[in-house]
């Protein structure tokens, strides 16, 4: 069966959040957090490359349009966070590079820089491994996060994800460190 024919529901949840496909109109939403939280997705240039471009609300609405059309075509399951209480904007997390004959993909995620410590991002990668192991049927899920980045490892690690190496040379940073990559897996 094609993969344009799975029933892929719009909108799952966790104990706190909805996690919904983007929609129109969301763009708003998501470019505050991004504007509030760019110094610190900036910080990470290997993981989060569209955050070292100009955003704004049009590039950003661009982006919730492009991703609802990718999620119904089913090349990309983007997924924006929201609170229960009080539908605060959470981050956007999600499946890219989706490999359906492998039953593979990678997950992303970012957080609104206010609502970070909060476990939100781990409650989210967790509800949507849960969905894309057993509802997807999807067994291997990777994971990329900066080698620095030790908030970003936290979550992967929270979430069963296993360490599998370190990618090294991704991008040259200021002054010369070397920034790379660190690789998990969660296999089903």
């Amino acid at each position: 069966m094609s993969e344009i024919l799975l029933d892929i529901p719009d909108q799952i949840a966790s104990e706190r959040l909805i996690i919904r496909s983007p929609m129109p109109g969301d763009g708003p939403a998501v470019y505050a957090a991004a504007a509030a939280s760019l110094d610190a997705l900036r910080a990470f240039p290997a993981s989060m490359p569209w955050a070292m471009e100009e955003v704004s609300v049009d590039s950003l609405e661009t982006f919730c349009r492009q991703s609802r059309v990718d999620y119904l075509a089913r090349k990309g399951l983007t997924m924006l966070l929201f609170l229960k209480d009080g539908g605060h904007f959470v981050g956007v997390s999600g499946l890219h590079k989706l490999n359906w004959k492998h039953k593979q993909t990678e997950l992303g995620y970012w957080c609104h820089s206010e609502l970070q410590g909060l476990g939100l991002i781990s409650e989210a990668v967790r509800a949507i491994c849960a969905f894309s192991q057993q509802e997807l049927g999807l067994r291997r899920i990777a994971c990329l996060a900066g080698v620095e980045n030790l908030s970003s490892r936290r979550v992967a690690e929270r979430a069963g994800f296993q360490l599998e190496g370190i990618l090294r040379n991704e991008r040259i940073a200021p002054g010369g460190s070397l920034r790379g990559s660190a690789l998990y897996a969660l296999a089903n």
